[in-house]
């Protein structure tokens, strides 16, 4: 493969500093920050497919990762007003909603003997719920399927409810792993870049909270996943200093298991005017993703916020997993305007779409152990 790829470009017209970039991807060199910019800017959608393949390929081959999973969002209900959001709600207000306890293990009662393996729990961060009210949820949910993976809470919601509890946050991760947290996902990541994070989400927890709850999750046995929020305000200078930071904190502490690029939608929220980046935009940030974050093992498409046909798509940009059957069971992307308005597919359907992207389809667990190759 890799001799093949050699003759491609050499025989290719190539302008030479993309050609040097490209010499060093194959080699398994790390590109630099302005190594990452000149492909964002000069880098043809092909080419950069191209490298991002070589990459994924070397990893996982053919190999596309999915997983039986489901959502629950207790409530939208938010202490914080971030402008890109279309979800958030404040008590009282018009579509709000609290799920109870309840309702909550209702819920995780309905997905008992179907297979399931892992429970996303993410939501507002609600000012009257600490480490305790959730902790003690999540024990009840491992009473109704013992062995499903809780994966919960972003950066953001942590640092309120450990704060809340008045514990540390070293001792509330240490807490929330006893109550029966598995990991953590990647959300809350927006845009690090203070300039940015600034104008879009001033109040939420800072860069550096984030990637401090996250070396801290890592050092207590607790792996989690990072996203990136681009396609609003932010330039390729932003992103790439986002990446550094994730890339930086994967080399301390090699806890990431994957990285997802999460796309802004414009509906209903305070920055609809400046529109969304197209889905060519999206294919080039996904293979840019995967040739700067040489230390990540996945990088993933979640399809909800993308769409069926572009997260087909991505698999030849350098993505290597799709997420999950969701089974409708979240709402944030459909909120703010994306294409699939009950976000749900079978694992038929998954098994199909990544067919029909010339993969092999592989169910996984969360931590990317293999149980079933199709």
């Amino acid at each position: 493969m890799k001799q093949n790829i050699e003759t491609l470009l050499q025989n290719a017209d190539i302008p030479e500093d993309l050609q040097t970039i490209a010499n060093k991807v194959i080699n398994g060199k790390r590109i630099s920050d302005n190594e990452a910019l000149t492909l964002y800017e000069k880098g043809e959608l092909a080419f950069l497919g191209m490298l991002a393949n070589f990459i994924r390929e070397q990893k996982h081959g053919d190999k596309t990762y999915f997983n039986k999973n489901f959502h629950i969002e207790p409530s939208n209900i938010c202490i914080y007003n971030c402008k890109f959001c279309s979800y958030a709600r404040k008590i009282g207000e018009e579509g709000a909603w609290e799920l109870t306890e309840e309702d909550i293990l209702k819920t995780v009662e309905s997905y008992k003997n179907k297979g399931v393996t892992e429970v996303h729990i993410v939501g507002g961060v609600h000012p009257k719920r600490d480490l305790h009210y959730y902790g003690k949820i999540m024990q009840k949910i491992k009473q109704i399927i013992p062995d499903i993976h809780i994966k919960a809470f972003t950066a953001v919601e942590l640092e309120y409810m450990i704060k809340k509890a008045k514990l540390s946050l070293d001792e509330g991760l240490k807490k929330l792993k006893e109550y029966g947290l598995d990991s953590i996902p990647g959300g809350g990541a927006e845009i690090f870049h203070p300039d940015i994070r600034k104008e879009i989400c001033d109040e939420k927890a800072s860069s550096d909270m984030w990637l401090n709850i996250h070396e801290t999750a890592h050092k207590n046995g607790i792996p989690s996943n990072a996203t990136i929020l681009y396609g609003h305000i932010e330039s390729y200078r932003h992103r790439i200093h986002h990446m550094s930071e994730l890339r930086k904190l994967q080399d301390k502490t090699g806890g990431f298991n994957t990285f997802i690029p999460l796309k802004y939608r414009k509906e209903n929220n305070t920055l609809s005017h400046i529109g969304e980046v197209n889905s060519i935009e999206d294919l080039k940030n996904f293979a840019v993703s995967r040739i700067y974050l040489d230390n990540f093992p996945h990088i993933k498409a979640y399809w909800p916020g993308i769409g069926k046909n572009t997260a087909r798509l991505s698999l030849s940009f350098g993505v290597d997993d799709i997420d999950g059957t969701i089974d409708d069971s979240t709402k944030i992307y459909s909120m703010a305007g994306a294409e699939d308005k009950n976000p749900k597919m079978t694992t038929q359907d998954l098994v199909n779409l990544i067919k029909n992207a010339g993969r092999t389809p592989v169910e996984r667990d969360t931590l990317y152990n293999e149980i079933k190759i199709y």
